[in-house]
């Protein structure tokens, strides 16, 4: 059975892309492309769930950006 996760990308200072993935803590993954980060974190979702961790499926409303004074 397949199942869908939500991945948040994001570029580091190094300009490495950086994954995570909001229904399992602690699964992040990085590389130097979009193709290969999406391959980095499907293994590492697979990984993260090969140990049977459990996880609660989240209905993903949506993702805002805000801006403030800093």
């Amino acid at each position: 059975m397949k199942e869908r996760f939500n991945m948040v990308v994001e570029e580091g200072e190094d300009g490495y892309l950086i994954s995570e993935v909001l229904e399992l803590p602690g699964v992040r993954s990085q590389a130097k492309t979009y193709d290969e980060l999406i391959e980095r974190t499907k293994e590492a979702i697979s990984l993260y769930l090969s140990v049977k961790h459990p996880y609660t499926p989240k209905k993903f409303l949506g993702l805002q950006q805000i801006e403030v004074e800093a």
